[in-house]
């Protein structure tokens, strides 16, 4: 389902039945005896059941729907049906409902919806709050639930809420990409690069296809082949090697190849000082990206996956309550999550236990590095006779990013000289500043 304005006047003229059918059958009980409404909206059910993902949806959960999303398209819609029933004003606390702060219009509560799909029905309005129940898919896939309301009142007086994400989706077709801050701290990875510019060993890149095709085939696994009963969800990966060896840049790949967004972890706004802090900001994060088929990428991931340590004092053990909440969250998400490190040896066992691959990134060999010098240069620059990239891959032992780095290097000098030409001094130069970031001696 594309959801367009003719959706949208369906979707009002649906709910607008549903509700004054049970008004009526509320207010005129003699000439409505109904106690359960006949109108069932047969055209939209298994659209709505698609949008969720689901197999089917009832007349129920999309007429709840309906009723949590109503107000963002038609602010005065449930004002202006009551005042229909009640043109003099009054109280109409089966109704339930809130005013918000800003928002002047009619809010419904978990009160609104047992009256509406239930009525005075005692076993039915039972069924009606299981609506709300963790177990639920609404719950499950943070689709609609329950504001919690003050201690001491009913759980069912709380606001519906339905996700802004699934408000978008039901009203414009489409979910916006997440902005970077502090509810949402991850950044979007996107590259230009091809698979062809990624220069790997063979055993690497096989175990790169065998993350690929579970991407491309894992929901016909888990779902359609039934597999989602024996099975974890999601799928966990470690890739581990030096820096610069091409870590981010194959997550960005598998993102690009497969039609799916990737996003980098940043750790420094996930990690607080603050006791509880951080399993808020990781509760915030995969429920954002829960069902969303998004690759999460945590980087440099000894800062939060690292290795648990024994209670010595308060910090301590509070310091491995976070990583056992991490270790519960992350077997938990449906997606593919990528952890990358320098050195595997710091995770913790805890997660190397939990996943299905690791990969090493190991510093190109020679034959590999010749690769990435002759991809590395633009179409527009000249090499000079005393540059052989076969000598300087074999003598020199760098990365591709540092690489990538010389050659940069190079090509601004070539246009600060007003040159095409670079010369075997200027790839040497260029190799000793990379050289002396790590405090080597170019021999």
């Amino acid at each position: 389902m594309t959801p367009n304005q003719t959706n949208l006047n369906n979707i009002t003229n649906d709910l607008s039945t549903i509700l004054k059918e049970r008004l009526n059958t509320y207010f005129q009980p003699e000439n409505n005896p109904v106690t359960q409404s006949s109108f069932t909206p047969n055209g939209q059910l298994k659209s709505y059941a698609k949008l969720f993902n689901q197999q089917s949806v009832s007349k129920e959960e999309y007429t709840l729907t309906l009723m949590a999303l109503v107000a963002h398209v038609q602010p005065h819609f449930f004002d202006t049906i009551i005042q229909e029933f009640m043109p003099n004003g009054g109280d109409f606390p089966q109704f339930g409902g809130v005013r918000g702060k800003n928002f002047r219009g009619f809010i419904p509560t978990g009160e609104t919806a047992l009256f509406v799909l239930a009525g005075e029905d005692l076993e039915k309005r039972t069924t009606i709050q299981e609506l709300f129940s963790p177990d639920h898919f609404f719950n499950k896939k943070r689709i609609l639930w329950l504001e919690d309301t003050p201690p001491g009142e009913p759980r069912m007086s709380g606001k519906i809420i339905l996700s802004p994400e699934y408000i978008e989706l039901l009203t414009t077709g489409k979910v916006s990409r997440p902005r970077f801050s502090l509810n949402f701290p991850a950044q979007l990875l996107e590259t230009q690069m091809e698979w062809d510019d990624l220069i790997l060993s063979e055993d690497t890149f096989q175990q790169i296809r065998e993350l690929e095709i579970w991407l491309k085939h894992g929901n016909t696994l888990m779902n359609d082949w039934g597999m989602g009963r024996k099975l974890k969800p999601g799928y966990r990966v470690l890739f581990h090697g030096p820096p610069g060896t091409g870590k981010t840049l194959t997550a960005s790949l598998l993102g690009k190849y497969t039609g799916r967004d990737v996003f980098r972890i940043d750790l420094s706004m996930v990690v607080s000082k603050f006791i509880g802090e951080t399993e808020k900001n990781l509760a915030n994060l995969f429920a954002k990206a829960e069902n969303k088929d998004w690759i999460l990428f945590f980087d440099e991931a000894d800062a939060l996956f690292g290795k648990r340590t024994s209670v010595k004092d308060a910090h301590d053990k509070y310091a491995n309550q976070e990583v056992s909440y991490l270790l519960q969250r992350v077997e938990s998400y449906n997606g593919l999550v990528i952890l990358a490190t320098n050195f595997k040896s710091n995770i913790d066992e805890a997660f190397t236990r939990r996943f299905q691959s690791f990969i090493a990134f190991q510093l190109p060999r020679p034959v590999e590095r010749l690769k990435i010098w002759e991809k590395a240069f633009p179409t527009q620059i000249q090499l000079a006779d005393d540059v052989q990239l076969s000598s300087v891959a074999q003598s020199y032992e760098v990365s591709g990013a540092q690489i990538m780095n010389v050659v940069q290097f190079c090509c601004l000098r070539a246009l600060e000289n007003n040159s095409n030409t670079i010369s075997f001094k200027e790839i040497r130069d260029g190799i000793q500043k990379e050289f002396n970031k790590e405090g080597r001696i170019l021999r």
